[in-house]
């Protein structure tokens, strides 16, 4: 019986070994990114960059989807509900995975449940800027007129809940003023009105202003990164400006369905971090205003956890609510 019993084990052995070294290496087949945002628009432009880092690197098949809709929260239920195997992805960032949940009345999925973060590829700052025939020079100019004359300053965003406004609500309070928020519809429309003189300043993403900036009709005055951004060396940090710690940033991260496994995961991180370490990768980002970010999976997710919790005090704080 003892002679049979190690032949049964030694079997069984043998035929997990077969059946492990059977399984196809992964990838195998094409992988599907998900981008919840419309072609050509910014996360749209990063995603296709680092993705064509990697198929060079690699050869692997990697096929964009655009499903744009709900703040990214349509694209990004496409992943959450995927299966966990690795071949669809999704281009997360801080509005669909950090700000929506507790913006939105009722979300599709659960963010911080639904995903395993892969790594955390690019962020950008917003800018706030006036125009450039504005009174305001500095920012301590336009913190001094908002508290002179309360509630008469006019605030642009690209919307109720974005980033921009959200920047916009901490910066009020941290400088101890009351301004008029002004939600518009997307980012041109609001740049647009401030290149008009109908409101008088507009926390933006670099993208939205940087060759305004460069024409010279719009002037920053400052940008809610940590560092000065290399696009914009001359404009100050808010910090600098006298807020001490102040910093906020639009970051974008790759993620899958959660349950895929953790093999999987290392092996895309692993990749997305060469694609980030490129020297043309680096200075793509930069001469657009985003910072490559990278880091390990572990990371990435503790950054999500840390944004959720953030976020969700400042939606709560600021009142703004999306149906």
């Amino acid at each position: 019986m003892a002679i049979l019993s190690r032949i049964a084990g030694a079997c069984a052995l043998a035929t997990l070994a077969l059946a492990a070294h059977a399984q196809p290496a992964y990838p195998n087949q094409p992988i599907k990114v998900i981008v919840p945002f419309p072609p050509a628009g910014g996360t749209d432009i990063v995603t296709r960059m680092v993705l064509e880092k990697i198929r060079l690197s690699t050869g692997w098949n990697l096929i964009v989807e655009n499903r744009p809709g709900a703040g990214g929260n349509i694209g990004l239920d496409g992943v959450a509900k995927a299966q966990p195997d690795g071949y669809t992805l999704g281009m997360g960032q801080t509005a669909n995975l950090a700000i929506n949940p507790s913006l939105y009345a009722k979300m599709p999925y659960d963010a911080a449940k639904a995903f395993a973060p892969v790594a955390t590829v690019a962020g950008q700052p917003v800018v706030l800027v006036v125009n450039s025939n504005s009174k305001y020079k500095t920012l301590a100019d336009l913190v001094s007129a908002a508290k002179a004359k309360p509630e008469t300053l006019t605030m642009a965003s690209a919307g109720n809940g974005t980033v921009g406004h959200l920047t916009g609500e901490v910066f009020t309070r941290q400088a101890g003023i009351k301004t008029l928020h002004v939600p518009y519809k997307g980012a041109g429309p609001a740049a647009n009105d401030l290149l008009g003189g109908q409101v008088d300043y507009y926390f933006a993403t670099p993208q939205t202003v940087l060759a305004f900036l460069k024409a010279g009709k719009l002037r920053a005055l400052a940008v809610s990164s940590q560092a000065r951004l290399p696009a914009l060396p001359d404009v100050p940090t808010v910090a600098e400006g006298g807020y001490k710690d102040f910093q906020t940033s639009d970051w974008k991260m790759l993620v899958a369905p959660a349950g895929t496994p953790p093999a999987i995961l290392t092996k895309l991180q692993a990749e997305v971090a060469k694609a980030l370490a490129r020297p043309d990768t680096i200075s793509t980002l930069q001469a657009e205003g985003s910072t490559p970010m990278g880091g390990s999976s572990q990371e990435a997710a503790k950054l999500l956890a840390a944004e959720q919790k953030r976020w969700t005090a400042v939606v709560r704080e600021s009142n703004a609510k999306l149906d």
